[in-house]
């Protein structure tokens, strides 16, 4: 194993990349928040990878998401605020001290991982964050769910730490019941014609769908991956077909389309 040379190598790279005058030009401009995007990318790019089970693209993806890492403490070394073994020092301390089932004493391996311990640890931490005045006062339940998550994807977690204090239905069935109460609030919303009243109401919707694949044992953000992959594939034959019959698509009428697009489907779903 050679894997601490290549990580530094990894390093030197990117403080080459980024030295003034004989770095990139690119690589010199960038700053947090434009790296960041880039960032959230690779980390979707590793969940498509897995999602595929291609493994050799999966190796790929993972250094793309190694490189952010890298390039993020290199970016904070040049302010003096820290660097990659600052990193790898806390997520390392961060490990052993969330595993005191497998990193402790002899009397914490023993009592094994308590149900709720994860979240305890970790509730901890965040409140020895804060500024000694805010400490006072206890931070609301759902504030460690992060807000930069994709937006199904929080509305899960929220839903997820909700329902441990049992704010929850307990079935599918009144999920849906909600859901067409929130599709009549949205033909209202509609009726009148105001914008932010349509964007609550789109957005109780799909809140309400979450927390119904939630009950059904599915993700929707992986579900709504798969029916994009759906589109894309069955949109591509319609596309190919107006092709081998010499059409564009701007020119193809919509029945043209629509009658290729079931065409495709039947093709992605057999009976």
């Amino acid at each position: 194993m050679q894997s601490s040379n290549e990580i530094s190598t990894l390093i030197e790279i990117m403080a080459a990349l980024r030295t003034p005058v004989t770095g990139c030009p690119w690589d010199l401009e960038q700053d947090f928040d434009s790296i960041a995007p880039y960032t959230v990318e690779e980390a979707y790019e590793v969940a498509d990878a897995i999602e595929r089970r291609d493994m050799d693209d999966l190796r790929d993806e993972l250094g793309d998401l190694l490189l952010q890492v890298v390039y993020h403490a290199r970016m904070a070394e040049e302010l003096n605020l820290f660097d990659f073994s600052d990193v790898v020092s806390a997520i390392t301390e961060k490990m052993i001290r969330r595993h005191p089932h497998v990193f402790g004493d002899k009397q914490a391996r023993s009592a094994g991982m308590a149900k709720g311990m994860w979240e305890k640890i970790k509730a901890e931490e965040k409140s020895s964050k804060k500024e000694p005045d805010e400490a006072v006062g206890k931070p609301r339940y759902l504030d460690g769910v992060p807000r930069a998550l994709p937006a199904l994807s929080r509305a899960l977690k929220l839903q997820q730490k909700a329902a441990r204090v049992g704010f929850d239905w307990g079935a599918a069935g009144p999920v849906l019941d909600k859901i067409e109460e929130e599709i009549a609030e949205l033909r209202a919303a509609i009726g009148g014609g105001e914008s932010n009243a349509m964007e609550d109401e789109l957005g109780d919707i799909l809140f309400a769908v979450v927390n119904l694949g939630r009950h059904l044992g599915i993700d929707s953000e992986k579900a709504l991956n798969r029916t994009n992959r759906k589109f894309v594939t069955r949109f591509g034959h319609v596309e190919h077909r107006l092709a081998v019959a010499g059409k564009s698509l701007e020119a193809a009428s919509l029945d043209e389309m629509e009658e290729l697009w079931q065409e495709g489907k039947a093709i992605d779903s057999p009976p």
